[in-house]
């Protein structure tokens, strides 16, 4: 095996990448190599599908397929390889459908590469090819360059797949994102070598992305309503109980409607605690608030649940053996020996919970508030214009983005610490838990801590951005705007890609840079975007504020 898609890769010896036997994140070296091979299919399912699409022909199963598998590749999603070998053998499957329905009406050759490929009838011999399908395979031709801009241009379309999933299981999609996913994956399926066009491709992308997160923010505010600012509890209350982890909507709605008036409360975690604030989900009375913190701390906070835990997608750990037989998983996530939820139905989650104690009685009330979703910020945009303009207000802080159990973490709260008085921070994703424990007050009912929500509600900040450049008649770049991304796996890679394809300068990464980026692609990027690794904290907050003066 050899990965090094996330901000936990290893660093042991000098190749950075974890290719032992098992990587950081629990994945065993034979579903890591399987997922190679999946990786490699779906760019050849892509191939065809691409094709097709000149000719007239699409199929929505194809490119429903396409984005659940990537979104099974993503970091601390699904460990299962019985479940990836079976995607590996659908994938040719459908391609070859697909390949058979575009010829029935023109000519098609089957392009080089990936849409040639034929599993082998074993695991085991597949087994053997899977170096030849690793993302470094080529190597010694290319170099590393061209395979770090082609990891780049993969890693941000895992995210823009596993976001444009999390969309189309609301029922929202759109052909031109599904014409455009099966184009860059094509392109990518003849493995270009071309740096300034891999460059260009992963801008591409990046816009790509943006697009997905426009049309999922559609999905989840058309849905559930517009996030509003909502007090939410953070300790439990007596009562059966069940705590549901992730990023999916959907799923949590439907485990919200299954449990209505069974006197069971249901509560969310990590990822989810945004939930807390769309009208539609915190209608319903038994949405108790959120247990626990950031996925990486889900061993403490699993094991301390005493009811089903629901893993609706990333991101999860290893199962511990205090917890393993009431966790259950849903959608693209899996692990050996781990119940999963088929087609929507939680039936056995709320049996589990109705067979464990739940909690004997209430916890000391601790609360914090979020749902400051665009919306909610541009309706007081008069009052946050007048502030930056009286001087009320000397800068805007976006701390967020993934979190992580890795050292230099703190870096965020040290940041949010270092930030002065008359500044803002904006916050999502579940780095908002190094920085959502400590009142940090208001400036004139302006709260100085804004939490916008998910990672994918970086579109919310985007368009926050747009809207006060286009108040103060300047570019993006030219607010009093400072990014302090924190990422940890390819959903952050997309979002990344997508700040660069706006032309976002200055944006502060870490806590350390992708292992992927070679010191020739972090020159360019520095050299075009002005990226910056994260240096000390408080220097970096003087650094902003001293541009800003």
């Amino acid at each position: 095996m050899f990965c090094y898609q996330c901000e936990q890769t290893q660093h042991i010896d000098a190749l950075a990448g974890c290719h032992s036997q098992k990587g950081t994140c629990g994945k065993d070296s034979v579903t890591s190599d399987l997922q190679d091979i999946l990786i490699h299919a779906v760019k050849g399912l892509a191939q065809v599908s691409h094709r097709a699409r000149a000719l007239g022909v699409t199929d929505a199963a194809v490119d429903d397929f396409i984005h659940y598998a990537l979104f099974t590749t993503l970091t601390n999603v699904n460990f299962n390889p019985v479940r990836i070998e079976q995607l590996v053998r659908q994938a040719v499957t459908l391609r070859d459908a697909l390949a058979g329905k575009a010829a029935a009406g023109a000519p098609l050759a089957t392009p080089p590469g990936p849409a040639s490929y034929q599993p082998p009838a074993t695991q085991a011999l597949m087994l053997a090819e899977a170096a030849g399908f690793g993302v470094r395979a080529g190597m010694e031709t290319v170099g590393e360059d061209v395979i770090g801009l082609r990891v780049l241009v993969l890693y941000g379309m895992k995210g823009v797949a596993a976001y444009y999933h999390h969309a189309t299981v609301l029922g929202f999609r759109h052909p031109d994102i599904d014409a455009e996913i099966a184009r860059i994956l094509s392109d990518l399926a003849g493995d270009p070598t071309d740096i300034p066009g891999l460059l260009a491709l992963a801008l591409d992308a990046g816009t790509l992305n943006l697009k997905v997160m426009e049309l999922l923010d559609a999905a989840n505010t058309g849905t559930y309503g517009t996030p509003e600012p909502t007090v939410v509890r953070m300790t439990p209350r007596a009562g059966k109980a069940i705590l549901v982890s992730g990023h999916d909507l959907g799923d949590l709605a439907r485990i919200l409607d299954l449990t209505a008036g069974a006197g069971i409360l249901v509560y969310t975690h990590g990822e989810l605690l945004p939930a807390n604030a769309y009208p539609a989900l915190k209608a319903h009375p038994h949405l108790a608030g959120n247990f626990g913190s950031a996925w990486q701390d889900q061993h403490a906070d699993f094991a301390a649940f005493p009811g089903p835990v629901v893993l609706t997608s990333n991101c999860l750990i290893e199962p511990q053996r205090s917890y393993k037989g009431r966790i259950f998983t849903a959608g693209p996530v899996g692990w050996p020996g781990v119940r999963h939820i088929e087609n929507g139905d939680f039936s056995p989650v709320v049996q589990a919970a109705q067979a464990l104690p739940g909690f004997t009685q209430d916890a000391p009330e601790k609360t914090t508030t979020i749902g400051f979703a665009r919306d909610s910020v541009m309706g007081v945009a008069g009052a946050v214009i007048d502030a930056v303009k009286s001087g009320a207000i000397r800068r805007f802080f976006l701390i967020g983005g993934c979190d992580g159990a890795a050292p230099g973490r703190n870096y965020y709260t040290e940041v949010a610490e270092a930030a002065p008085a008359d500044t803002v921070m904006l916050t999502l994703g579940c780095g908002k838990f190094r920085i959502n424990g400590t009142d940090h007050g208001d400036i004139g009912g302006i709260p100085r801590l804004l939490d916008l929500g998910q990672c994918n509600d970086a579109y919310s900040a985007i368009k926050i951005a747009s809207a006060l450049a286009d108040a103060f008649q300047c570019g993006v770049n030219d607010l009093p705007l400072s990014m302090m991304v924190s990422w940890f796996e390819q959903k952050a890679t997309a979002v990344l890609l997508s700040l660069l394809a706006l032309g976002i300068k200055g944006i502060h990464l870490g806590p350390t840079l992708p292992a992927f980026l070679t010191p020739t692609l972090l020159a360019v990027l520095q050299e075009k975007f002005d990226l910056r690794a994260n240096g000390d904290a408080a220097a970096d907050v003087a650094r902003a504020l001293g541009q800003a003066a």
